[in-house]
């Protein structure tokens, strides 16, 4: 049965459209499991009814004919219970009725099976047989699989049904809608460009190399040659991204003279194998190995991987590159971008990206919101192959993708967009302004998160009071191995240095879980809840020790040091963690240099911290509530888990009443309490965080003048009278609302209508 579902799969999944797709699935089902009848009705788009779609069994001519409403028959049944009925005799149940001109007569046994994809009836799968008989326990669970694996396969030939009318019953369509993932702010209408790899690397059959020492000059100068396009890729960005955003390019340099991806291809031609298949080997052994892991951040890099393995598999075989044109408003499309390929379009001429993978956390996302660029992510329904030239609209605030746009509908895009361009052209002229509140009585300081970028472009850092939370673990995962102590004070000191006059909170070393280091493998069945953050560096003083002195011999001459330890879970935790800083202090000292105090803070992210906050804080002189995992762990939601993601919501009666707790705790201990978690970027939540009392908030350089705006529209007391009305309410959707309109009663509306947060 396993074989038979991948089979049918895979059939389906490479039909040519709709009707093909839903024709091979009747036909397998009913060899499959030996049925005299399949069918397959579908709930349309825009219709109230389930059509009679495909069927191997009853007359062909009532295809597209017959229709039932969603609560008539035995099929109406299926659709209102969403779940299976297995009935013997049919035409005995209340519920039956008899189509005339179907053929259904003398069918006895009916099983009916919902069609669901993501909480929505796609339709009903059907099997009848003329014999009375219950069908058993395995063909249903067959089926229940089948249709489960099904949805999304059905879901988008029905989106390729659409667009291509001339061979659909569906007719022409307007205003198809994709959902993907929110990964740039920004609406962009315009002509989609789809994006294709230059050499398929799956395809590269394995071939004797014949000459090894051709197969391996000819390998490295195609890797030469990729390394100087890439070199001259980061000059071409230069003038549009930041310096410290280089970092992505010089990551895939290191990839392509690394042990792990040359030499390990070089010591396949030599055992027998020429250079392309070679390469193939590695890069798909590698990009698998990737893929497979449970760190969300590093699955995204196996998608690097592959594109430098095709770039030199293209040079290898002096393939030609695309030759594409670039008009103005150009929508970049494709399964997988690269930073590379972005880097290749002259940016005046970009108006959107969309990309059938990856998640906001993607290189490509984060490349895309340093340019301003509206994008989409993990749009897995696009029919990539169908678009190319199409007009198309990409809401990168919703994270949707409308198809075939109507006329009514790009008008209104078009003026949301000249709207957003005047809305951020007067937020990044009030962002200068302090965050004080609308009374005069309370200023929150507006620090920024840092994570690729060691360093901030002057114009910026005009607009935050600071770094309220800087990665280190960053540094890290760009390299093959540990950084030693003098290169790591050399990164820590610049950014330091870039804020003389302001703080600086750097975060100790936090791996594991969702972000592992290749040359540091750690191999669990539940890493979110296992060896990660604090545990790694208090088992590791080495690498912890390191790390601290680094962090101290940056601080010299400073005076702004902060230093946050993530992943505390007990007071054992902490007290371990000082007493290591303060050692660390003391060598250094015994070594001759005078070396300031740091403040020292707790990230509050696991419910354990959340209980303890008063007792933490009074050990240290700061907590940091990272709301990212917090939520997640309260809630016991992975918001990277498409099939979960819409149960994780800030918002959540849990998470007040956690804030509540540990704002408390915190001002109990006479301590402050920031947020630096993605919570403090969402504009609605930053008047939840007002009026519990948070005192300073570490947002994204991108959501900054809209949370400043905020901030500086209400008095802390009308935050506070939100906060206790939050309280009461069960629902996060009803609280959202509650925010929504207290913005627009405010004069914040634009920021609503435009979906800034």
């Amino acid at each position: 049965m396993l074989a038979t579902l991948r089979r049918i799969v895979q059939e389906v999944n490479s039909a040519e459209d709709l009707t093909q797709a839903l024709n091979t699935i009747v036909f397998e089902i009913k060899q499959s499991i030996a049925v005299d009848v399949c069918s397959i009705y579908l709930n349309l788009p825009d219709s109230s009814e389930l059509t009679l779609m495909a069927t191997d069994g009853l007359d062909q001519a009532a295809v597209g004919r017959v229709k039932l409403m969603m609560d008539e028959g035995l099929v109406g049944l299926v659709a209102e219970r969403g779940e299976p009925v297995n009935l013997s005799d049919a035409p005995s149940h209340p519920r039956f009725k008899f189509i005339e001109g179907m053929g259904e007569e003398g069918f006895h046994s009916f099983l009916g099976i919902p069609i669901l994809h993501h909480r929505r009836l796609l339709g009903v799968l059907v099997v009848q047989h003329i014999r009375e008989r219950r069908f058993e326990e395995d063909h249903v669970a067959f089926l229940i699989t089948l249709a489960a694996q099904l949805a999304a396969s059905i879901s988008s030939a029905e989106i390729t049904g659409e667009l291509r009318s001339n061979k659909s019953r569906l007719g022409k369509k307007k205003d198809i809608m994709i959902n993907g993932i929110a990964g740039a702010p920004g609406v962009a209408v315009g002509n989609a460009v789809v994006i294709f790899p230059e050499a398929d690397l799956e395809a590269v059959p394995d071939r004797s190399p014949g000459s090894v020492p051709e197969e391996i000059s000819s390998f490295q100068a195609a890797v030469r040659q990729v390394q100087q396009e890439i070199v001259d890729l980061k000059k071409q960005m230069g003038t549009l991204l930041p310096a410290e955003d280089g970092v992505l390019f010089d990551a895939y340099t290191l990839m392509l003279g690394s042990d792990s991806l040359v030499a390990a291809t070089e010591r396949r031609i030599k055992a027998g194998n020429w250079a392309p298949g070679a390469l193939r080997a590695t890069i798909m052994e590698y990009s698998h190995g990737f893929d497979a892991m449970e760190d969300h951040y590093l699955r995204e890099r196996a998608g690097d991987i592959r594109d430098m393995g095709q770039r030199v598999l293209a040079r290898l075989l002096k393939a030609k590159p695309q030759q594409v044109e670039f008009k103005q408003g150009t929508i970049l499309i494709g399964k997988e971008i690269s930073a590379t390929q972005l880097a290749e379009i002259p940016r005046t001429r970009l108006a959107g990206l969309v990309c059938a993978t990856g998640s906001n956390s993607s290189h490509i996302a984060i490349l895309a919101r340093a340019l301003g660029v509206p994008t989409v992510m993990g749009a897995a329904d696009l029919p990539v192959g169908q678009i190319d030239g199409q007009e198309i609209i990409v809401d990168g605030y919703q994270g949707k993708i409308y198809l075939q746009p109507s006329s009514g509908v790009k008008s209104e895009f078009l003026r949301l967009a000249r709207e957003e361009q005047e809305l951020n052209e007067g937020l990044l002229r009030e962002a200068v302004k302090p965050a004080t509140t609308k009374d005069g009585l309370t200023t929150l300081p507006i620090y920024a998160n840092s994570g690729l970028k060691s360093d901030l472009l002057p114009s910026q850092q005009l607009l935050v009071d600071g770094i309220g939370l800087y990665r280190t673990e960053v540094p890290f995962m760009v390299r093959e191995h540990f950084p030693g102590e003098a290169e790591q004070a050399e990164i820590y000191e610049s950014i330091l240095r870039t804020f003389p006059d302001q703080p600086v909170t750097l975060r100790t070393l936090d791996v594991g879980g969702d972000k592992s280091l290749s040359y540091f493998p750690i191999e669990e069945d539940n890493p979110f809840l296992g060896y990660r953050g604090i545990r790694i560096s208090l088992d590791h003083p080495e690498i912890f020790m390191t790390q601290l002195r680094a962090m101290l011999r940056a601080s010299v001459g400073t005076h702004n040091l902060h230093i946050l330890f993530p992943m505390i879970s007990s007071m054992r935790e902490l007290d371990e963690s000082l007493s290591l800083l303060q050692r660390a202090r003391t060598e250094l000292q015994d070594g001759g240099l005078e070396v300031p105090i740091p403040k020292t803070g707790v990230m509050i992210e696991v419910p354990s911290a959340v209980y303890l906050a008063e007792k933490l804080a009074r050990r240290v002189d700061f907590l940091s509530v990272g709301t990212n995992d917090l939520i997640q762990y309260l809630l016991a939601v992975d918001r990277n888990n498409a099939r979960v993601a819409d149960l994780y919501d800030e918002n959540h009666p849990a998470i007040l009443c956690a804030l509540k707790m540990i704002v408390e705790g915190g001002h109990q201990a006479g301590k402050p309490v920031s947020i630096c978690g993605e919570m403090a970027s969402d504009v609605p939540s930053v008047l939840l965080l007002l009026g519990v009392g948070i005192d300073s908030l570490s947002v994204s350089m991108a959501s900054l003048p809209s949370v400043k705006w905020v901030i500086r529209s209400f008095t802390r007391t009308r935050a506070q009278e939100l906060f206790n009305k939050a309280m009461e309410l069960q629902e996060p959707s009803a609280i959202r609302k509650m925010l929504d309109r207290a913005l627009v009663d405010a004069g914040l509306g634009a920021l609503v209508r435009a979906g800034k947060y």
